[in-house]
């Protein structure tokens, strides 16, 4: 099984207000990945999705949505706590990925987060999501990982475990897919 984290409980301290409640194209900032991950979950079999979040309005955005959605209290102290606090609210066996997704990269599309989940095989310990030689976000972690990904601290999620030599490189579409959203420069022009 593959469970997908949606990780939806940043600071936002660069934005200056909850990015992932910021109006974009008409929705919030968070639904433009988890209405894709909703309808790419609604083709597949082999995938759990868990929202993980500190806000009332992304939780309730989830349950509406038909998702888990699983409160993460400690999330203001960095991404690994909201990576634990999903973590906590999984059944990971033995032979089971975890992919964290998350909440701030509205442009990620269903194709390629369908390739990182099809990287999902024996064998393969770590993937990620890149474009040429850029390496960003989603990532995917073999269940013997789970205990390490429980000991991160801060913010830098599982960027640790992805330096490995062993860690799949799988291509986006378009570098535009790798963009996060962490100030307000970084919306569209024509949303500013």
């Amino acid at each position: 099984m593959k469970h997908i984290l949606y990780l939806a409980g940043g600071n936002s301290r660069r934005f200056g207000e909850n990015k992932l409640l910021y109006e974009l194209e008409g929705k919030p900032l968070y639904r433009h990945g988890l209405d894709m991950l909703v309808s790419l979950i609604q083709t597949r079999d082999d995938c759990t999705l868990t929202v993980v979040s500190r806000y009332d309005e992304v939780l309730d955005g989830a349950r509406a949505c038909g998702v888990r959605a699983v409160f993460s209290p400690e999330s203001e102290k960095g991404q690994s706590y909201t990576i634990r606090a999903g973590l906590d609210a999984l059944d990971v066996r033995e032979g089971d990925f975890v992919v964290s997704v998350v909440a701030d990269q509205p442009y990620l599309t269903a194709q390629t987060v369908a390739k990182l989940l099809d990287a999902a095989q024996p064998g393969i310990t770590c993937a990620r999501v890149g474009f040429g030689e850029r390496r960003g976000n989603p990532a995917l972690f073999s269940a013997a990982l789970v205990p390490e990904l429980r000991e991160l601290r801060g913010d830098g999620g599982g960027r640790p475990l992805l330096l490995r030599p062993d860690c799949v490189l799988v291509q986006a579409g378009s570098e535009r897919e790798l963009c996060d959203i962490d100030t307000p420069a970084q919306l569209p022009d024509d949303t500013t």
